[in-house]
């Protein structure tokens, strides 16, 4: 009798524990392959909160939540674009927040505002993926600067991310755009449209498609082409000398989150020394200065190399900038999944 209840009563504290933890929806546009890391590491420091992850490119996911906005579906957002943050900060969609750590992160690498809407990860930054052996192959030059892509002899080998679906697209066009100025902008896109073999809507597609040979050319960022090149892919990672668009990950609360006790400890653990640990393995540059490591496959200047952004610009005229390039360009793009 007593070891039956016993068994009984482990049983009974097992599905009340069960029943205690927490479960948060993520929304994020982090890589696949990072989730699991993060996701341990968070749940080590909090086991009776549970990740429930929703991954999609950086376009799907800002255009998801704004489509939820009556109703929230996400409790938090861990690897987001800022500047797609940025809209849903001025839509009033998220829950201003201080995590614990947020003076060691770089005024440049979060919100602005005091509490901060959004607060910052980890960098990434355009770059082009070039397949040496295909390029021996076609007898292509080596490009260098972003307008050595719109010379014909790259017609139709080159590939990139669609802006509207991709945050690393967008990146492009917009730093394209402040880079050049708007009239220039636009017309390097109109040249360079013509050596596009196709628009995909993911951000490291088009690196992937490079080292695989499909096309020799692919603008993409720089955490696909470095794994790639560590697994021994015949890529040389280009970085123009325009200079780079770039664009930080970050983590946010969603506004009316029934949960957000656990939704602020995410937010905390994101900026925490902890977390900038598991991102320096993916990005040589962080959110908190300091601490990221030199990627042998980068040059030592690499944060030097990325522009001036303007991500309030950026935020602010997506829609008129998107509207544009898809009555250009749309026509080369991948089918929709």
């Amino acid at each position: 009798m007593f070891k039956r209840t016993a068994i009984a009563t482990g049983l009974l504290a097992c599905a009340v524990q069960a029943h205690a933890n927490t479960e948060l929806v993520v929304y994020t546009a982090l890589e696949v392959e990072q989730l699991k890391s993060y996701q341990q590491a968070f749940e080590k420091q909090h086991p009776d909160i549970d990740i429930k992850w929703v991954r999609d490119s950086t376009g799907i996911v800002t255009a998801k939540l704004l489509a939820e906005k009556a109703r929230p579906q996400a409790d938090a957002v861990w690897g987001l674009a800022g500047s797609s943050l940025a809209i849903l900060k001025q839509q009033g969609m998220l829950e201003s927040y201080t995590p614990a750590n947020l003076a060691s992160i770089g005024a440049h690498y979060r919100d602005s505002a005091n509490p901060p809407a959004w607060v910052g990860m980890d960098v990434w930054a355009a770059t082009i993926c070039f397949n040496t052996v295909e390029a021996a192959r076609q007898n292509l030059p080596k490009p260098t600067r972003w307008e050595d892509l719109t010379n014909p002899v790259y017609k139709d080998k080159i590939v990139m991310p669609n802006p509207a679906s991709s945050g690393t697209g967008y990146l492009d066009v917009s730093a394209w755009l402040q880079t050049f100025g708007e009239a220039q902008g636009w017309a390097y896109m109109d040249a360079l449209h013509a050596n596009i073999g196709q628009y995909t809507h993911s951000g490291s597609k088009p690196c992937k498609l490079a080292a695989s040979g499909e096309f020799p050319i692919g603008i993409s960022f720089e955490y696909p082409a470095v794994q790639l090149k560590r697994k021994g892919a015949p890529l040389d990672i280009v970085l123009p000398k325009e200079g780079l668009g770039w664009e930080i990950e970050a983590t946010a609360i969603v506004k009316g989150t029934q949960h957000l006790d656990a939704a602020r400890k995410l937010a905390d653990f994101s900026a925490s020394r902890e977390a900038m640990d598991l991102y320096k393995a993916n990005f040589a540059v962080l959110a908190q200065p300091g601490i990221a490591e030199r990627f042998q496959e980068l040059p030592a200047d690499y944060e030097q190399r990325l522009i001036k952004n303007d991500f309030d610009w950026a935020s602010d005229n997506r829609d008129r900038i998107l509207a544009e390039w898809r009555k250009r360009y749309d026509g080369k793009s991948e089918a929709a999944k």
